[in-house]
């Protein structure tokens, strides 16, 4: 069987991200913050995602710096992590995902939560000016909301998308208040 379809990849790319500006209406997005509503627009195919977008006053300008100045990207996910572009961070910068870290399990059977939810915690002495980008756990995105009200420090920039039906939503809501 044979199928006809593009192969080239450079090719795909630039059709892909023609396509997206051709269709989807980005009115409303700070210039700062195109870049990164193209790209989930390419990454789900949905333009339809771009009106729910919502955005903190600066958080492109404060995410570049962090990331120029060395700063980690902490991830809920092997998935999310694997996704970062490792040529692209200007400055080597450490892409940490402790979903899988020994004793993660047995700490959130014992904590009654999820893995995802405990692994936050080994973030917490070091979330002081990091990018935190949550694409997975809504569960994660809470706890980490949790540690930054009780007093943790606080990220540069959080992109929150976790997935899913039950908390997702709501985690993203809590994110933006």
């Amino acid at each position: 069987m044979s199928f006809d379809y593009i192969r080239d990849p450079e090719e795909i790319t630039r059709r892909s991200f023609e396509e997206i500006l051709n269709t989807a209406d980005f009115t409303g997005i700070p210039d700062p913050l195109l870049a990164v509503a193209v790209r989930l627009v390419h990454a789900c195919a949905l333009p339809e995602i771009i009106p729910n977008l919502a955005w903190s006053e600066n958080a492109a300008a404060r995410g570049e710096a962090a990331l120029k100045s060395g700063a980690p990207v902490f991830c809920d996910a092997r998935m999310v992590a694997e996704g970062i572009m490792r040529p692209r961070l200007p400055a080597e910068n450490q892409v940490i995902c402790t979903l899988n870290d020994p004793g993660i399990e047995a700490l959130a059977k014992e904590n009654e939560t999820t893995r995802s939810a405990q692994a936050i915690n080994l973030w917490a002495d070091r979330l002081e000016g990091a990018i935190v980008a949550i694409g997975n756990a809504p569960t994660a995105l809470f706890r980490l909301l949790e540690i930054i009200d009780e007093g943790g420090g606080r990220p540069a920039v959080i992109l929150g998308f976790p997935i899913g039906f039950i908390g997702a939503a709501e985690s993203k809501e809590a994110l933006i208040i």
